[in-house]
């Protein structure tokens, strides 16, 4: 569980109005941030969501929470000394096992950091985040492909989300025209693109200089 306390949080209306903001626009309307307190509930526990199209693609509940200390309790009773923190690094988060304070902490730093870091943050809900943001265009997308392979599926899927909205297609390791383009605009006149860039050439290049922008 992260450890700052909700007196610190921005309202929630607040947060989820600039994260509506910082939406696609291939994705406005259709993705949703949920967030609710159980007030009735002792210490007002919660429950966050983020929706597409309604449906809901992930959760995160005070149930993590307990579900947390509960294993660190267990842990500390068979001797293993082993912090919040890494058992949140090596385990909780890859498994999408967060609480909703994790949720919301986790939106406040996002708002905070430059988008390149939270393309890359050990934290995966900033790259959740990010692979929906409007600052993140194709040739980005492009770009991090096989590092967005490497992370758990319930991350991989916001990726997947992004690129259909933008017909960013990569079934059978082929391009779409469009994303040949990206990736070779040189040679966009060309009836057929192969995926492989010529000896000397940078495979996501868009400019020439090896580097894309986000």
């Amino acid at each position: 569980m992260i450890s700052d306390e909700k007196s610190r949080y921005k309202s929630w209306s607040n947060l989820k109005s600039q994260m509506n903001d910082l939406l696609c626009d291939s994705l406005k309307d259709k993705i949703q941030y949920f967030y609710t307190t159980y007030h009735e509930v002792h210490n007002a526990y919660g429950r966050a969501t983020i929706d597409y199209n309604k449906k809901e693609m992930v959760a995160f509940s005070w149930v993590e929470m307990h579900a947390q200390e509960y294993e660190m309790s267990q842990l500390y009773k068979e001797g293993k000394k082993i912090s919040y923190g890494e058992m949140k690094k090596k385990k909780w988060m890859p498994e999408g096992k967060l609480c909703e304070i994790d949720f919301i902490n986790s939106i406040t730093i996002y708002l905070k950091t430059d988008i390149s870091s939270s393309l890359t943050s050990d934290n995966l809900l900033l790259r959740v985040f990010a692979y929906m943001d409007r600052r993140v265009g194709k040739r980005t997308l492009i770009r991090i492909k096989d590092d967005v392979e490497k992370l758990p599926e319930w991350v991989k899927q916001f990726y997947r989300l992004r690129c259909e909205a933008e017909n960013i297609n990569f079934q059978h390791n082929q391009t779409t025209d469009e994303t040949a383009c990206l990736l070779y605009p040189k040679r966009k006149n060309q009836s057929s693109v192969s995926n492989e860039p010529k000896h000397g050439e940078d495979r996501i290049s868009c400019d020439g200089s090896g580097q894309v922008g986000i």
